[in-house]
């Protein structure tokens, strides 16, 4: 039960930015409640053990780090960190009938000679070092101005200082920048998957949501490091739980909110153990829950689209590629259909309601980095896990009949990932108590029952490009306009995934919404 009948701040969920803010208004002296639906904070962010009597604590939903700021750690004190994975990716292939791949990783000389077996020439690695470098300028000059009062389109663009990279990743389809710099169909599908991660889009789509997933995914810290959190997902979260709690913030679990009434200057949030009154309410969950807690019209709809499973196994399967070493291959990102052609083909099968044929996918191995996850005794015979993600599943391909189109859609993605090996995946599962196969998938609709993500989407909607549109007057208006997180309420804030710069395990929302309470005073 809360322990007042009025707080300075109600924060609605108990996920990873909605400790963020609580753990930042706490530690200024503000009251603050957390109420979380679930019996356990972290929403998407979380470590399970997954499989009946099998010692092991997976990320079963999201699961790697890069858009967290350092900054936030320190400030906050956390008990948390992160790994570098040595390898960044490996993509099989079949080239004259022999197969290959392209490993990113080991070293320049190692990617070097990497790129040169694969195509022939220099060219596409000269041109990867070219690419890369500039989205690391870009990363350098963007990603600190998350944390900072949101900025306008020009002044932005004056922060990237770079006209020629600006048109192409801000104003032009991604595809077109893709297609100018490389030539390799493979390599230019490793590009784009990037663009691609929870957002259903063609390289060429005129909507620029795959230009804004890109950004994103090559901004964080600065570097575009994709790092394996320590202890997996769950230590971020129960990390700023204890943080949190810590500087004075009350958590309360096994409490769903089931409105919110304001007039602007102060509200009230009922909830299943009553009603109590907050100065502002910070809501941690997506728009369209908002608008339901507001009694308000729902934004459109939103939609996933991607199929997350979690595996465990008793060994690494080995690759028909005998130039590489499993353990390298998974252990940074391993590619499966994500060819160039094929990505742009599994989109049109997907657009046009069908399953792709060849599904495309990304799998790594989090225990070869960090074994903390698993039990001494599973790290002593050679367990592993893989975690995979798939490519173009939208939502409304699972609408019929989510569970066998599920199933059908996992079968069809272990036989892709089983044409690369040298044996059958299966014969690598472990299995749990019950004597069933340690593998558990979810759709985007199981997304969105358990998690209230809509229609299954990791970002709640699509993205925005981090500054303020010009028609907002955002960075000119009030506190939560400035930092991108105001609703058409003044004292309730977005500082979920959906505010402006959300998406991803970063904790930016709920620190901008907290920065906004205190600027606001």
């Amino acid at each position: 039960m809360p322990e007042r009948t009025s707080y300075d701040a109600v924060i609605v969920g108990g996920g990873h930015n909605g400790l963020v803010a609580a753990a930042y208004l706490a530690r200024a002296g503000r009251s603050v409640l957390v109420l979380e639906r679930l019996d356990h904070t972290g929403g998407a962010a979380v470590s399970t053990r997954a499989f009946a009597g099998v010692d092991a604590r997976l990320s079963r939903y999201s699961y790697l780090v890069s858009l967290l700021p350092s900054k936030m750690v320190q400030d906050l004190g956390l008990r948390f960190a992160v790994r570098k994975r040595t390898v960044s990716s490996y993509t099989p292939a079949v080239r004259d009938g022999r197969p290959t791949g392209l490993l990113v990783g080991g070293g320049e000389a190692r990617t070097r000679t990497a790129f040169a077996e694969l195509t022939g020439s220099d060219r596409e690695f000269t041109a990867w070092q070219r690419f890369y470098g500039s989205t690391q300028r870009l990363a350098e000059r963007v990603f600190p101005t998350l944390t900072e009062p949101l900025p306008t389109r020009a002044a932005l663009r004056a922060t990237v200082d770079d006209d020629a990279l600006w048109h192409a990743l801000f104003e032009r389809p991604l595809g077109e920048l893709v297609e100018e710099t490389f030539t390799d169909d493979l390599v230019r599908g490793v590009v784009l998957t990037d663009a691609l991660i929870g957002t259903f889009a063609g390289a060429h789509d005129p909507s620029l949501r795959q230009n804004r997933c890109f950004l994103y995914h090559v901004i964080g810290g600065g570097t575009g490091d994709w790092d394996v959190p320590i202890g997996g997902m769950g230590a971020l979260t129960d990390a700023l739980a204890d943080a949190a709690r810590r500087a004075g913030a009350e958590i309360v679990t096994d409490c769903a909110v089931t409105g919110i009434a304001t007039d602007g200057r102060s509200a009230e949030v009922t909830c299943d153990q009553g009603t109590v009154g907050a100065r502002r309410v910070l809501v941690n969950a997506a728009p369209r829950e908002l608008a339901r807690l507001l009694g308000e019209a729902p934004p459109p709809p939103a939609e996933g689209a991607q199929l997350k499973v979690n595996m465990l196994l008793t060994r690494l399967p080995r690759l028909r590629d005998t130039g590489v070493d499993p353990r390298e291959a998974f252990s940074g990102t391993f590619h499966i259909a994500e060819g160039y052609r094929q990505l742009e083909d599994a989109y049109q099968q997907a657009a046009s309601g069908g399953l792709p044929v060849s599904p495309p996918s990304e799998i790594y191995c989090h225990s070869l980095t960090d074994p903390s996850i698993l039990g001494a005794d599973l790290v002593r015979q050679g367990y592993q896990t893989l975690t995979l993600f798939g490519l173009h599943a939208p939502a409304r391909l699972f609408t019929a009949d989510n569970d066998a189109t599920r199933d059908r859609l996992l079968a069809a993605t272990l036989a892709e990932l089983d044409t690369h090996l040298a044996e059958p995946l299966a014969g690598c599962l472990a299995h749990d108590a019950d004597g069933r196969p340690c593998i558990e998938a979810r759709s985007p609709l199981d997304l969105d029952r358990e998690l209230g993500l809509p229609g299954g989407n990791i970002f709640h909607r699509d993205l925005a490009f981090p500054y303020a549109e010009p028609e907002d007057g955002a960075a000119e208006g009030t506190a939560p306009a400035r930092w991108g997180v105001a609703t058409t309420h003044p004292n309730v804030l977005l500082c979920g995934a959906g505010a402006v710069r959300g998406g991803g395990v970063s904790g930016i929302p709920g620190h901008n919404a907290a920065m906004a309470v205190l600027e606001e005073g």
